[in-house]
């Protein structure tokens, strides 16, 4: 693998960006009226009709337009008989004894807000979605976003690394929400309180369900449990739109164009590719050769290795418009005497700082090596990672990749002088991501970034491709995938590899794919693939990849050698001249639409802005109104004709 700071704006501005992108929640409860009782029976009204709670269960459903709507089956396990129900003027109340759990539900922002406090440890297994007869489709952030029919086969069945098994809201969902379609429109679920939440996907009948569950922990401060509810349209990234509403409305949104305004240098990301460095690669005569054969714009990482980019090297990229810097970890330590990477060490932090276990044993750490580093161990003493950075951009680096930090793995810490809960550990990370990119000034990203992150990150390098526990069993079969040698062009990173048809289809089948993350947050971070996915490492997969680039406005990521550079040099230069002049025109505008245009799902439309691009790729291989099979058009406001891509060709 590679504390949130609420970024508050002004009624004014939230008010514009939501006319923008519209409300999928219907707005505000205009003349809304108390809940009411009716036996035991929670009636509340909220945008596009009404919710109503059994008490006795906690199952949820809606009337809206005359027809009802299971939001949720009753509550895994018996709550016990529900005491008395108290109503203000806002919010609707009661208790389970038995379980020592308090219910409060009320609406806001036309959302059925619903929220559990417990005096205990344990955990609830609610709410459990996607019983309604109706429901057709399952929205997953899971990477970029997945839209999964209910009754699909392939989704049902138990080799997709999906069902049966417990998703961490905090790591294995890029965003803590998940939505169903149904016969047409669409209900959102949203958890603000992720920590200690999961889901899991079930297979019932032939039909996927999903279940939420939230451990009250004392020690983990997460007592309370809150799920949000929203009627939405049938768009397969409407529940994407209801979180995106949802940040805004909390102040926790910040804009990729507010990011520029405070570090001028973000702006030379749009419209660049992105690569890491290996071998010859690193050389200035290799990073000045990219601008001679027409790459414009890049970002440039290496290896946190014994041969970083020299200082020449990084003025080369400088000379050439590019930013260059280090891929570096603050979260793994090794024995010093042993450590496999330099990165790895931090004197007299061995073995003392590694996050420990209940029972004293270490966090084991990157690929069974060394162990977890504590967060808190260097938030209390911040000078050890201050002098790290000092040391890795002393070669006049301008951007800075933090491994691991944004991924949303985080640990509950019992060691010795550094007790830690896994909140403190998210705020911990979000201290020193802050101090890179407001106080350093740094172009900074970090992996596979959780929308937490999104407000102290320029970029990140792994939320896009929805991965399947399918890619990590191919990646430990080294002979197939490639291992670490030789040193100059490690194969795990060079080596084409052809993937088994059933990681294809999980991870890159466009029938499935959508954009949850670039409509919730498209103008707040620019979102790029894994570096291990690097574009050439899965040469069946070029064409899509590079149609599923422009259509969400996202930029390609490489692993380059200057025999890769000489290799495919002149197409990387034909892909990025093509992004460049879309990305910079609309790379800080928010996705505004993205629909299906056929009924396979191969045709797809996005749009950015109030119509400032709109892009059409067709992932088929049947023309689709005069566009090719294999290609994607592009057409930037005021331009006569769309711009046209096939890749391939």
């Amino acid at each position: 693998m590679r504390g949130r700071r609420l970024y508050r704006l002004s009624a004014v501005i939230i008010i514009a960006s939501l006319t923008a992108t519209g409300l999928t929640a219907c707005g505000e409860n205009r003349g809304k009226s108390a809940p009411r009782v009716n036996g035991n029976q929670v009636v509340i009204d909220i945008g596009g009709g009404t919710a109503e709670i059994d008490t006795t269960t906690l199952a949820v459903s809606a009337i809206a337009a005359g027809h009802r709507l299971d939001l949720s089956a009753p509550a895994v396990g018996d709550l016990g008989s529900a005491g008395t129900v108290t109503v203000d003027d806002d919010a609707a109340q009661w208790r389970y004894p038995d379980r020592g759990l308090t219910v409060t539900a009320t609406a806001r922002d036309g959302r059925l807000r619903m929220t559990v406090h417990s005096d205990r440890d344990q955990q609830l297994a609610w709410p459990v979605t996607g019983g309604d007869p109706t429901s057709e489709a399952l929205q997953l952030p899971r990477g970029e976003g997945l839209s999964l029919p209910v009754r699909d086969p392939f989704w049902n069945g138990p080799g997709t690394g999906l069902v049966g098994e417990p998703i961490a809201m905090t790591s294995g969902l890029t965003m803590p929400f998940w939505g169903y379609r149904l016969a047409g429109r669409g209900v959102s679920y949203l958890v603000p309180t992720d920590i200690g939440s999961s889901l899991t996907v079930h297979s019932d009948n032939g039909r996927l369900l999903a279940s939420a569950a939230h451990d009250f922990d004392a020690r983990a401060d997460t007592r309370r449990y809150t799920v949000t509810f929203a009627l939405t349209d049938d768009s397969p990234v409407a529940a994407a739109k209801d979180y995106r509403d949802w940040l805004q409305r909390h102040g926790e949104f910040r804009s990729l164009q507010d990011k520029i305004d405070e570090n001028p240098a973000i702006t030379r990301l749009l419209g660049a590719f992105h690569a890491y460095l290996w071998g010859d690669g690193r050389d200035p005569d290799t990073v000045r050769h990219m601008l001679e054969l027409g790459l414009s714009r890049m970002w440039l990482g290496y290896d946190a290795d014994e041969h970083p980019l020299s200082a020449a090297a990084v003025q080369a990229a400088k000379d050439s418009g590019y930013l260059a810097g280090p891929y570096d970890s603050w979260a793994n330590a090794q024995d010093p005497a042993t450590a496999d990477n330099p990165s790895s060490v931090w004197p007299g932090l061995y073995p003392d700082g590694c996050v420990r276990r209940s029972d004293g044993t270490p966090e084991t750490g990157f690929g069974g090596r060394g162990c977890y580093l504590s967060s808190e161990v260097l938030e209390q003493n911040p000078q050890l990672y201050r002098d790290r950075y000092t040391r890795m951009t002393g070669n006049g680096a301008d951007t800075y990749f933090l491994d691991v930090d944004a991924a949303g793995e985080f640990f509950d810490d019992f060691g010795t002088g550094h007790p830690m809960n896994q909140r403190q550990d998210r705020e911990n990370r979000l201290a020193r991501l802050r101090w890179l990119a407001d106080d350093r000034k740094q172009v900074l990203g970090s992996e596979s970034a959780g929308a937490w992150a999104a407000p102290a990150l320029a970029f990140d390098h792994g939320a896009q491709t929805p991965v399947s526990d399918l890619l990590w069993t191919l990646q430990r079969d080294r002979e197939t995938w490639g291992g670490y040698a030789p040193a100059r062009a490690p194969g795990v990173y060079f080596k084409p590899v052809d993937l088994p048809a059933a990681a294809v289809t999980a991870m890159f089948d466009p029938a499935y794919r959508v954009p949850l993350y670039e409509t919730a947050l498209h103008d707040s971070i620019i979102n790029l693939d894994r570096w291990e996915l690097s574009y050439y490492k899965l040469p069946q997969q070029r064409t899509m990849r590079a149609l599923t680039a422009i259509l969400y406005n996202t930029p390609l990521n490489f692993v380059l050698d200057r025999a890769t550079l000489d290799a495919h040099g002149a197409e990387m230069a034909r892909l990025q001249q093509f992004f460049a002049p879309l990305h910079q025109a609309v790379g800080t505008r928010a996705m505004t639409d993205f629909r299906r245009l056929t009924d396979d799902h191969l045709v797809q439309r996005s749009v950015f802005g109030d119509g400032a691009l709109v892009v059409t790729a067709n992932f088929g291989t049947r023309d689709y109104d005069g566009l090719p099979g294999g290609c994607v058009d592009a057409r930037l406001q005021g331009e006569p004709t769309p711009r046209r891509l096939c890749p391939a060709q």
